[in-house]
């Protein structure tokens, strides 16, 4: 479910420049923004960059690309 929201200019200037970058929509760089956002406040000793390897991860195993890991 759709919902409209307000956000300020400045976010979404910034959204837009990233969006383009990181070859997402407008709406899809700003909610990738919330999900490290609400991430990084449900688990604030995690760094960004293991937020997102996490998240990486989902994703593999959602599309079923997982493998074994192998130690050292």
């Amino acid at each position: 479910m759709a919902t409209a929201v307000r956000v300020s200019d400045d976010l979404v200037n910034d959204a837009r420049k990233y969006s383009k970058i990181d070859h997402r929509s407008l709406t899809g760089q700003i909610e990738h923004w919330a999900i490290i956002g609400k991430c990084a406040e449900e688990n604030p000793d995690l760094t960004y960059d293991l937020i997102k390897e996490i998240l990486i991860g989902i994703e593999e195993l959602d599309r079923d690309e997982k493998s074994e890991y192998q130690f050292g």
